[in-house]
């Protein structure tokens, strides 16, 4: 990204605000690996732990309330939502990981659909891993990340609920995950702090996401 303040930076954030106002909708859902939608625009992901607020978050980069579902509930992303966002970016929304209250069968198909996704789909050009900043980074995230490593998927950290934290805590939370994937192959160094209620950061991710959108017609 650009200097911020500057005027290209300006610009990146209009890019980024005129591409999630457009259109998006729902496409698929894929609970299996057959139901996976053939590959086509190139593809952002959503990941992070259970009750993270991923919906959130995508329904705060689209400005709509019930794009993606919320619940306080852990779990109720139980396969991989797809979204067409202006015919130019496809969103995904992954099932949560974590403290999900379901089967271990039910998460270990879950998470068996997730990796088949991460490493094969060669439109994907970026998950955002969604860490809760009041938690940082949990032993999951870390398994996630070897995964995204291997696969060489580049993963760029978000974290959520950043209003839940004073300034002060907001810094060292985002400092302590800078550290945290500095050695990481496949993680991308801007790491972006949001808050899906209050709005913060969710401009900067827009522009960082509209820069791997597919380029408008004429």
């Amino acid at each position: 990204m650009c200097q911020p303040g500057s005027l290209e930076d300006a610009l990146e954030l209009e890019r980024g605000r005129r591409l999630f106002a457009g259109e998006c909708r729902f496409t698929a859902a894929a609970a299996e690996a057959g139901q996976l939608p053939p590959a086509g625009l190139p593809e952002v992901a959503f990941a992070g732990r259970s009750n993270v607020g991923k919906s959130s978050l995508v329904n705060a980069l689209t400005g709509r309330r019930s794009l993606a579902r919320t619940s306080n509930t852990p779990g109720r992303t139980q396969a991989l939502i797809f979204f067409d966002l202006a015919g130019r970016l496809g969103l995904v929304d992954l099932p949560g990981y974590g403290y999900a209250k379901v089967s271990k069968t039910k998460a270990a198909a879950w998470t068996a659909l997730t990796r088949d996704y991460l490493a094969g789909r060669a439109t994907l050009r970026r998950l955002c891993l969604l860490v809760d900043a009041r938690h940082g980074l949990k032993p999951g995230d870390a398994e996630l990340m070897e995964v995204l490593d291997r696969a060489a998927v580049v993963y760029q950290v978000v974290l959520t609920k950043i209003d839940k934290l004073a300034l002060p805590a907001r810094e060292r939370a985002v400092a302590g995950i800078e550290a945290g994937i500095a050695r990481r192959a496949a993680a991308h160094p801007a790491v972006i702090a949001t808050s899906a209620r209050d709005g913060d950061g969710v401009p900067r991710l827009r522009a960082e996401l509209a820069a791997l959108a597919e380029e408008p017609g004429p």
